[in-house]
């Protein structure tokens, strides 16, 4: 669809189809529009808002451009705890799940743990690096860590580079877009189960059933009242799961995991290191909130993984692999294998 009929039809208020949005998000990733009309069509999609079939032809357009990291075909789920971001920022709570769960079931899941820098200086790639690893690891090295650590680290900006012709738009809008919602949709490894928390409680249910329509076989899509894209320990959250029977709503509570609730100021850090420091710590054990918070996430994986079926044994799992080192150890055994040749 060319820029003459398709802004026209947004500044109408109008939506698309699926095949529609698919086609529109085929030619802009092709470099089909220029900066301008990418920006007009963003803005005028955000303001009258991104609807699920929209979301979908998009993310179809952008899973078939990946640069895919390639898992053994051997039954282990592969699973992904990568969130929106654009929320209040405590610290990297889904990096740290990931790698407690992989830990916590090792050879019974994987972790593809997709993530990028953040305008806030303390995005997954940043934290992860300063805990060591390799976070421009070629992908036959990504393949390697995921199959021997039994965790991944896909850097989004290495592998969607069709994405570049509107990075420049999207650094330049003072808003989000559905680009945002993009990534967490489009896995490297083809993640087929996945842990994900939306900056927008309004897009949460949309979310979820765009990732049925995707062939998602479990997932749960939360945002929590306190204002997280997490599981929450500071307030109820709002999970839709992504179940082989379809889509359900519930309204989570950290005691409905047998956890003690604490304050979001609890759960906040500062700067880079601090964030980098808190999961070191967690990962040697140290208990308090923070532990808590990770313990929760990780927890969930393990639920949608299939590996448990009720909170308080994915929680004891979850606490197991730190308290056993298990953990600590997969951070190691993944910031080596990273920086090994491909």
């Amino acid at each position: 669809m060319n820029p003459d009929q398709l802004l026209p039809m947004l500044l109408q208020g109008r939506t698309l189809s699926d095949p529609e949005a698919e086609s529109v998000f085929d030619r802009l990733l092709e470099g089909g529009y220029d900066e301008p009309q990418t920006a007009a069509m963003l803005a005028l999609i955000e303001r009258r808002g991104v609807t699920e079939d929209e979301l979908l032809g998009a993310a179809r357009a952008m899973r078939r451009r990946v640069e895919s990291v390639p898992t053994p075909n051997d039954g282990v789920p592969v699973i992904d705890t990568c969130g929106t971001g654009g929320t209040p920022k405590t610290f990297n709570v889904s990096t740290a799940a990931a790698l407690v769960a992989a830990s916590a079931a090792p050879g019974r899941l994987r972790v593809a743990k997709h993530g990028n820098r953040s305008r806030t200086g303390r995005g997954s790639a940043e934290v992860l690096q300063v805990l060591g690893v390799n976070i421009d690891a070629p992908v036959p090295v990504q393949a390697r860590c995921l199959q021997e650590s039994g965790v991944c680290f896909c850097f989004a900006i290495r592998h969607h580079p069709a994405t570049r012709h509107a990075s420049g738009v999207r650094r330049s809008l003072p808003f989000r877009t559905l680009f945002n919602l993009l990534g967490p949709l489009t896995n490297p490894a083809g993640a087929t189960r996945q842990v994900l928390g939306i900056y927008d409680p309004g897009r949460v249910e949309m979310v979820a059933k765009v990732l049925q329509r995707l062939g998602a076989e479990r997932a749960m899509v939360f945002h929590s009242e306190d204002g997280l894209d997490e599981l929450s320990l500071s307030a109820p959250t709002r999970i839709w799961h992504v179940e082989p029977e379809g889509t359900r709503a519930e309204r989570f509570t950290p005691q409905d995991a047998g956890l003690e609730p604490c304050r979001i100021e609890e759960l906040r850090v500062e700067t880079l290191e601090d964030a980098a420091q808190t999961i070191r710590d967690i990962l040697a054990g140290v208990p308090g909130p923070r532990r808590r918070f990770v313990v929760l996430s990780a927890a969930a994986a393990l639920k949608v993984a299939d590996i448990a079926s009720a909170w308080p044994e994915s929680v004891a799992m979850a606490e197991r692999a730190i308290d056993s080192g298990a953990a600590a150890e997969t951070l190691e055994t993944l910031a080596r294998i990273s920086h090994e040749p491909a």
